[in-house]
């Protein structure tokens, strides 16, 4: 039985990348040895590692005054990395979700951090439209799109100061304004690439100003310096990232993702607001492209409803264990076929039981 996989992350990743990873686990490059054994300072892995860099600057069309890393740690090391690389005097942060709220708590372990904006009275159903950016303020940090809660920014604030983004989990599924930012980063894991590494971007004229003496691992520029690759960094990550990366080139680039993503969206929110059976949680203008979250409304008839899950193939769709209900994940790799999959058993058990 086909799996229809709409697990938040680890993510799906196309067929393709893996079937490509996966031959490079036993013979890289033809060289007779696996990926996993060569070394990250021969020529084979130099170039992927540049072309990973490369891809990544040029899906986001972004010249060169920017730079882009392949670093460790998860997103979770960049809500401290950022801060200690550009938190000077203070930082404007907005939360909306959990992730924010992490990312709040880090900075607050750097220096002052003024919360100018939250969503949290409304349990993160929306995105903040009302605030007033501190001019005097070292940056602005958003997050892109909230896995937990199913919210995502559909414009992104214009600010006089170093915009910074946490684009996690959309990281390349839709066309944005990516000049528009200093910083961003996104953990592989959710729409990007295995787990195991982190892709920061920087604007090279954010770097430097704080003054502070920094760890080598946690400092930007000498990761810049040292071409991404200071220690040893995750290959197979790194390899696997550039192949999806380049996936998306080879198929038409943002643009085709952002269309297809826009459908698969449009399919499922579509049948969620026609089901008796289901709501969505989030408010309509916030809705993420990437994470669609629902709830049952009668939770009496729940066990039916995943055992016709199961019955499809159709695996994680288990909502946060902070928040319950069900989380529909539509990441790049995520066919539509899929998606008409799940909405066909919401369209059968709502004629069971509704």
């Amino acid at each position: 039985m086909k799996i229809h996989n709409f697990s938040a992350g680890p993510g799906i990743l196309p067929h393709d990348v893996l079937r490509k990873a996966a031959e490079s686990v036993i013979d890289f490059n033809n060289s007779g040895l696996s990926l996993l054994e060569i070394s990250h300072r021969s020529a084979d892995f130099e170039q992927v590692m540049q072309q990973a860099r490369s891809l990544a600057k040029e899906l986001l069309e972004l010249g060169d005054d920017y730079e882009a890393l392949f670093l460790q740690g998860g997103a979770s090391l960049q809500f401290h990395m950022a801060p200690l690389n550009l938190l000077k005097n203070k930082a404007a942060y907005i939360n909306t979700g959990n992730w924010a709220s992490e990312a709040i708590a880090e900075a607050r372990k750097v220096g002052e951090v003024n919360v100018i904006a939250s969503s949290e009275d409304r349990k993160f159903t929306y995105i903040p439209t009302k605030y007033t950016i501190p001019i005097d303020a070292d940056y602005l940090h958003i997050t892109s799109n909230n896995t937990i809660f199913g919210t995502q920014w559909k414009e992104f604030p214009q600010a006089e100061i170093p915009l910074v983004c946490d684009m996690s989990s959309d990281i390349f599924s839709r066309k944005i304004p990516a000049n528009q930012f200093s910083l961003i980063y996104a953990g592989a894991q959710k729409n990007m690439g295995p787990a195991g590494t982190t892709l920061v971007v920087f604007k090279k004229d954010i770097l430097g100003k704080t003054g502070r003496n920094l760890p080598k691992m946690l400092d930007y520029e000498l990761q810049y310096k040292k071409d991404s690759m200071f220690n040893t960094p995750p290959v197979f990550a790194v390899y696997a990232s550039m192949l999806t990366m380049q996936w998306i080139k080879d198929n038409g680039g943002i643009e085709w993702i952002e269309a297809l993503n826009k459908i698969k969206a449009k399919t499922f929110y579509n049948e969620v607001d026609s089901n008796p059976m289901f709501e969505g949680t989030v408010e309509k203008p916030f809705r993420s492209y990437m994470n669609g979250t629902f709830v049952l409304k009668n939770t009496a008839v729940e066990q039916e409803f995943e055992r016709m899950l199961k019955e499809a193939g159709i695996s994680g769709l288990k909502g946060h264990r902070s928040v319950g209900g069900y989380r529909c994940s539509m990441y790049n790799a995520l066919p539509l076929e899929s998606i008409k999959v799940l909405t066909n058993v919401m369209r059968e058990f709502a004629n069971k039981f509704a």
